[in-house]
């Protein structure tokens, strides 16, 4: 990935907030001998070494993938700025996000103990703390059934990427004026960037 020296992310945590906050990524890799993306949910171990997900057993893209080195894209909070909140209009339109990228060696999940392990903490994550669902409270012979047609996997982690770009090449009075701009807007990549924004400023500060 391209990343200009001020939009690198400087701590790993920062990319392992990215990753835990929007866990459902975009997975890459050649199939057939071409390109081929994949979007699934992907949880990242406690040591932060494996990510781990499933594929539906019908997605080709599992047949060919074990011991290959992928991308995995998450993909954080994006909006479009405009040169109009600037204190001039000689400039240009852009767009701040933040993404990380997880490059890694895929390895196939076969032993079943494994992979429903992997499905209960899931469904841990996304369930709310007071649902009344429960994985292991299915009936064995369905849940077993229904893993069949899935195919489980993890991605040893070799090396991460973060970019923020938050106007960080822009002057502090810029930064400010944009900031109190997406402030105004109601919707949440807008909240977000505006928020992230404002904790950049506050570590320079």
């Amino acid at each position: 990935m391209y990343i200009p020296e001020h939009f690198a992310m400087k701590e790993g945590t920062a990319a392992y907030d990215v990753i835990q906050e929007n866990s459902f990524a975009t997975l890459f890799s050649i199939h057939n001998g071409l390109p081929f993306a994949t979007h699934l949910p992907l949880l990242l171990n406690q040591e932060k070494t494996f990510l781990y997900g499933h594929f539906a057993r019908s997605n080709p893209q599992w047949k060919d993938i074990q011991n290959q080195k992928v991308l995995t894209v998450f993909h954080g909070p994006h909006c479009y700025i405009s040169p109009s909140w600037y204190e001039t209009h000689q400039a240009v339109p852009t767009w701040n996000y933040v993404t990380v990228h997880v490059y890694g060696e895929v390895e196939l999940i076969d032993d079943e103990q494994e992979l429903l392990n992997t499905l209960h903490d899931l469904v841990l994550k996304y369930e709310a703390p007071d649902s009344s669902y429960q994985l292991q409270e299915l009936d064995a012979d369905f849940l077993l059934g229904m893993s069949k047609g899935i195919q489980g996997f993890r991605i040893k982690i070799d090396q991460i990427e973060g970019k923020a770009k938050l106007s960080q090449n822009h002057s502090l009075h810029r930064q400010e004026l944009v900031i109190k701009q997406l402030e105004q807007i109601p919707h949440p990549n807008e909240q977000q960037i505006a928020s992230l924004m404002k904790a950049n400023l506050q570590q320079k500060a």
